[in-house]
């Protein structure tokens, strides 16, 4: 079948739809969804049942870059920095240190077992160097795993910042796959650039998105998410324009803002999770349509010894050897080791090879989608049972509530005030979004010239308002009293 205008959107919408149908029982077996929605693209590909014929990395490498850019800022929106800034030295280690030593220890070991060069051995040990932030968010909280002391925050940080290193390291040494004549010297200033600017942007277009967010009125809640979406692609384009590194950029930024107080937050929040999910399934499904089964057999036995090296030793070796300053159990040492799946992204990063035409590109990407389908459906599958097994996991009435799980949550708050806003107040002129309310306090109502409206991020304080305030501890009354310098009375 070949894709046509006519016929791409039903094609679209009907494997999306048996994605996310066979989807949501797949968690009953155990299998991980991705890992579903990756093989429903392979059976309606070249190869499978449907036969759609489609075979252009240049597509599927948009795509992807696309997918990753919402993957990303979401993980980035739900990442908590009051739960991150314990482990952030840990975090960025194995984001950093630990995604090179994987990329070197694999790619040695490609260089003795096959007849690669040492430049496209550590092409390919960098293609399949980081952690897969989509696996790791989507399998972590499909399965609600509950894991002790900061084991969760740690693994996903690393997975939401590690893919930054394995994409310089890939676009390197594909550089000097290309460029004979360079070495590992000249490419140190790309690298430096890439991961400095990347950081700096992040961090700049954070502050100048929170800006924007809250200071421009759109007169409409759902034209906020728009916006957001707007400034990631800016971000992204804009850093990657200058020489930055472009994922780097956007999961700093969401960072920065997933941690602010927005204007319609709960509404961005709530759009970009569904956008996540619909991303990782476009994601899968079109890498899954861009591979030919016939051609991954014959790489399988290289492949599979590859993965297993990757699983067993590499990743291990560059967890235990990143986290040697700090102090960690050994057995949460291994579990961070145990999750290292691979999943879309080593397959997108896998399409550069074949785009510039490099010989043993088409190689590179079958053992490429090898290992990642091998990492997800063995690690992926037991990471509930390993978590048992190591005595890392927390009984379910402990579970770690996320930043994103406190915001979208109906519980009922425990604690009701009223402030009455005087003449005097600070606050009259200020939005609600700008008065820094504790995160767990929310206004509910506020009660104007005898008439009650309901506020949000964007709402002006008057005098003479009357804020009913609801949180969840008493104690935070204390800070809204010095965010207001008002007397706030209890309601009877």
């Amino acid at each position: 079948m070949i894709l046509t205008t006519e016929n791409i959107l039903l094609i679209g919408s009907l494997l999306l739809f048996i994605s996310i149908v066979i989807g949501k029982t797949s968690s009953r077996f155990g299998v991980p969804t991705l890992l579903l929605f990756l093989t429903i693209g392979m059976i309606a590909g070249s190869d499978g049942l449907a036969g759609i014929k489609f075979d252009n990395p240049q597509i599927a490498q948009f795509i992807g870059i696309v997918s990753l850019n919402f993957i990303l800022f979401s993980g980035g929106l739900d990442t908590n920095w009051n739960t991150v800034k314990p482990i952030v030295r840990e975090g960025v280690v194995l984001s950093t240190l630990g995604v090179l030593l994987t990329a070197v220890s694999l790619g040695l070991f490609v260089h003795w077992l096959t007849d690669f060069t040492i430049y496209e051995s550590l092409l390919l040990g960098s293609i399949v160097s980081s952690t897969d932030a989509a696996a790791v968010f989507s399998i972590l909280r499909s399965k609600s795993i509950a894991l002790k002391a900061n084991l969760r925050p740690t693994l996903e940080l690393e997975s939401g910042s590690n893919d930054p290193m394995a994409y310089v390291l890939t676009i390197s040494f594909l550089t000097l796959v290309i460029n004979q004549d360079q070495n590992l010297v000249s490419i140190l200033p790309m690298f430096l650039l890439q991961m400095i600017l990347g950081a700096i942007a992040g961090f700049g277009f954070g502050v100048l998105s929170k800006h924007l967010i809250n200071n421009i009125k759109l007169g409409f809640e759902g034209l906020y998410p728009v916006l957001v979406i707007a400034l990631m692609f800016i971000t992204f384009s804009a850093t990657d324009s200058l020489g930055g590194n472009g994922f780097l950029a956007i999961y700093i930024c969401a960072v920065y803002l997933g941690n602010q107080d927005l204007i319609n937050k709960k509404t961005i929040l709530k759009m970009y999770d569904g956008l996540a999910w619909l991303m990782q399934i476009i994601l899968f499904l079109t890498l899954g349509l861009l591979v030919f089964p016939s051609e991954v057999m014959p790489f399988m036995g290289i492949g599979l010894l590859i993965s297993l090296f990757l699983i067993f030793i590499a990743r291990p070796l560059a967890v235990f050897i990143s986290l040697i300053p700090f102090k960690m159990k050994l057995k949460r040492r291994f579990f961070i080791s145990w999750v290292g799946l691979r999943g879309a992204v080593p397959i997108v990063f896998a399409t550069y090879p074949l785009i510039a035409g490099i010989d043993k590109a088409d190689m590179m990407f079958n053992i490429v989608f090898f290992i990642s389908v091998t990492s997800v459906l063995l690690q992926g599958t037991s990471l509930s049972l390993v978590a048992k097994w190591l005595k890392v996991d927390l009984p379910e009435d402990q579970k770690i509530v996320t930043e994103y799980d406190r915001f979208i949550a109906n519980s009922p708050k425990s604690v009701l005030h009223e402030v009455h806003v005087t003449d005097n107040c600070i606050a009259i002129g200020s939005k609600v979004v700008s008065l820094g309310f504790p995160k767990s306090a929310v206004i509910a109502m506020i009660k104007r010239n005898d008439h009650f409206i309901t506020p949000d991020g964007s709402t002006i304080i008057e005098p003479n308002d009357i804020l009913v305030v609801l949180s969840d501890h008493e104690k935070d009354f204390d800070q809204i009293s010095n965010c207001l310098k008002q007397k706030i009375v209890e309601v009877r």
